[in-house]
């Protein structure tokens, strides 16, 4: 057995809650089931129309509207909601949580769970931040799949103090998934993430409004003679708004810096465009083509 490949968690959870049950919640109740990483696996929704989807796809044992009843008799909470309703979400389930639950996440920004959970939290629950860094366009309890974390990264971001044993246990659910886990400084993450995925996401939803914005006749061109760099962005930006709006929001310190420097680069290559300086071309698209090259070598394209 290889090290990302998915396996049965040895130490499963007696009731284990999934909060917010979209592409990234869905799929790892599927991975979840699959590992048996709980005896009573509960997804919570507050729509009623995914909680009816939920019980018709059969992944969960139980379907709860609300976040308070769903967490009662909980020893894991797992919040898969957008970023923007984790205070609220947290309000709700504080005073519900037994001694020793294991609170996690699977956010995109860390100092949001921190910042927005954390306090909320009683002093008896553990805290162990967390991100799979996988995911497709799609959204929704019918996009997800349990194959999804297979061969991916997940970083757990705990507190500093946060007993090893408990992230060990947060840790156990992602290998079983499939993942590879990394212990990672939350503010290093989030500075991380915000070149990885943040930027890549921002210019593609840029890119594809530019498009939109076009005469008619040259959109529907770009349209019909999409080549696989445009239909790359449109993948990309196809992405939920609501969950993006809230990563911008709450990773706006790191995206601008990142900005900033995407800004200046920009403005060199547009020089070299401008006065035909081929040299300064070609050695940029040379450097940077590597980085390719080693996301391919670590299996992560």
């Amino acid at each position: 057995m290889t090290e990302t490949e998915p396996r049965k968690i040895e130490r499963p959870f007696t009731r284990a809650v999934v909060i917010g049950t979209g592409h990234i919640g869905s799929s790892l109740l599927r991975a979840m089931r699959r590992s048996q990483a709980a005896r009573t696996i509960v997804g919570c929704d507050a729509s009623e129309s995914v909680r009816q989807r939920l019980s018709e796809l059969g992944i969960v044992d139980h379907v709860e509207a609300d976040a308070a009843a769903a967490v009662r008799g909980a020893d894991l909470v797992i919040v898969a909601t957008p970023l923007g309703a984790y205070a609220s979400v947290a309000a709700q389930i504080a005073p519900h949580l037994g001694s020793g639950t294991i609170v996690t996440d699977v956010g995109s920004v860390k100092r949001t769970a921190i910042r927005d959970i954390a306090p909320r939290l009683p002093a008896h629950v553990h805290l162990v931040p967390g991100h799979p860094i996988a995911g497709t366009e799609h959204s929704g309890p019918d996009s997800g799949f349990a194959e999804l974390f297979e061969g991916r990264w997940c970083i757990l971001t705990p507190p500093a103090g946060t007993d090893a044993a408990v992230v060990e246990r947060v840790a156990a659910i992602w290998r079983a998934a499939g993942s590879m886990v990394e212990i990672m400084d939350p503010d290093h993450h989030d500075q991380v993430l915000a070149i990885t995925s943040h930027l890549p996401h921002l210019i593609a939803y840029t890119i594809v409004g530019t498009a939109t914005d076009l005469e008619e006749h040259l959109k529907a061109e770009v349209i019909r003679y999409s080549a696989s760099g445009f239909r790359d962005f449109t993948r990309i930006a196809a992405s939920d708004p609501v969950m993006w709006r809230d990563i911008f929001l709450n990773n706006r310190d790191a995206v601008l810096e990142m900005l900033g420097r995407l800004y200046e680069d920009l403005a060199i290559l547009q020089r070299a465009i401008r006065v035909g300086d081929g040299d300064t071309l070609e050695a940029h698209f040379a450097r940077t083509r590597a980085i390719r090259r080693g996301i391919v070598e670590a299996k992560q394209a």
